[in-house]
């Protein structure tokens, strides 16, 4: 379902996202390009009937480690998220940063965020563009439906 998102976040939650719109690019000049998203997130408290990890229809299975790093550039956070993960007997990495505070400063602390995490330039052959920037379900959902070079992206 475009624009939401649940997942049951380790056996013990359950997070419904709804997509509020996007509020433009960020750019690193000569680093990054992505695309802004805004997003409306709830947690539920949630203990699943079974621990089955075969998938159900509308379902995948993810494992994720993730690596996450705080930031307080200004009167809010930002978290850079460095995450790998495995579905499918697949890898991919994906790159996220997610700013909590005043709308009005969120812009300028993540381009801060970003501008200092993207200080050293990225490993050869890394590019980081606005085509491959999507929200994580829908870069999930194409990563796990496409038989194409679905890892050359991730």
């Amino acid at each position: 379902m475009g624009g939401l998102s649940v997942k049951v976040r380790g056996g013990q939650a359950l997070e419904v996202k709804v997509y509020l719109g996007s509020p433009g690019i960020l750019e690193v000049l000569g680093h990054a390009r992505g695309r802004l998203q805004s997003w409306r997130k709830w947690s539920f408290p949630f203990r699943p009937d079974s621990q089955d990890t075969s998938e159900r229809p509308g379902w995948r299975p993810v494992d994720k480690t993730r690596l996450i790093s705080r930031f307080s550039p200004g009167s809010g956070t930002v978290s850079a998220e460095l995450t790998e993960v495995r579905a499918r007997g697949r890898t991919w990495w994906s790159l996220g940063f997610e700013a909590i505070g005043p709308v009005d400063l969120l812009r300028d602390e993540l381009e801060a965020t970003a501008a200092h995490v993207f200080a050293q330039a990225l490993p050869e052959g890394v590019r980081l563009r606005v085509d491959d920037s999507r929200s994580y379900a829908e870069w999930l959902h194409w990563q796990l439906n496409t038989d194409g070079e679905a890892g050359a992206h991730g």
